[in-house]
């Protein structure tokens, strides 16, 4: 397991997928970091679930390992790492970590541009973000399911805001892939997405509470909501054994 190490945040390699660990104290440093340096900066909330897929999508480990930050939100990951090298990483709950980015966001008064959602939820999303971050610059807005003639509009309208954050949820044709496949045409900035961040600002949908966050139970929160997530323990289990064997003859 390789790492690199920068000044606020190191990186280090889980079964061959890209992790950051960064305190949260140190988040702000990382932020105003990258905006300066004037170019594209694709910003990763990784699950456990998206850590096995990079591991067997081509394409979607790519996208990971172009990144230039790739944050844990999976306590299993965080075990993972301390497990492998010994590291103490730091999990963030989605929601929190958008509020935070925002609110660093807004302590310069940099830009956001929203790109996502049902119309009235992105609306709803603007308003209460208008709200809460009153110095935060919001650039622009386009709701999700656009059709495909409508996308080099969409990208010109990002392009020409040159937003310090582009923030995309659910409603976009291949999800963060659109992200990757749109890279060099996006212009600067960071870009995050995150599926139903619009719904939860919008408050048309709860985030899990802190308690089962911090204990790594929120997924049984998304498994009665989709049953069929609940044959996730079998993947979960063979994530165990991969640990176990790179533990063991993994140098």
């Amino acid at each position: 397991m390789g790492t690199k190490t920068e000044e606020n945040r190191q990186r280090v390699e889980l079964l061959k997928v890209p992790v950051d660990i960064v305190a949260p104290e140190q988040l702000s440093s990382v932020v105003y970091e990258l905006l300066k340096e004037k170019k594209e900066h694709n910003i990763v909330l990784l699950s456990l679930w998206d850590l096995l897929r990079a591991r067997r999508s081509g394409e979607y480990r790519y996208y990971i390992t172009r990144a230039s930050l790739v944050i844990p939100i999976s306590k299993s990951i965080i075990g993972g790492i301390k497990f492998l090298t010994g590291k103490k990483a730091y999990r963030y709950m989605p929601f929190d970590f958008i509020v935070s980015m925002l609110t660093i966001l807004e302590n310069r008064e940099f830009t956001c541009y929203l790109l996502g959602g049902r119309r009235k939820v992105l609306l709803k999303t603007e308003q209460n973000i208008r709200q809460t971050f009153p110095r935060l610059r919001i650039v622009g807005r386009f709701p999700g399911y656009f059709k495909r003639y409508e996308e080099a509009t969409i990208i010109k309208a990002i392009r020409k805001s040159s937003p310090s954050l582009l923030l995309a949820g659910k409603g976009i044709r291949g999800k963060e892939r659109w992200i990757c496949k749109n890279n060099t045409v996006l212009g600067e900035g960071m870009r995050l997405w995150c599926s139903d961040i619009f719904d939860v600002f919008a408050e048309k949908k709860k985030h899990p509470s802190r308690a089962a966050f911090n204990s790594g139970l929120e997924c049984i929160g998304f498994c009665f909501q989709n049953p069929f997530k609940f044959f996730r323990i079998f993947p979960y289990i063979g994530y165990k054994f991969l640990l176990l064997f790179y533990k063991l003859f993994v140098k």
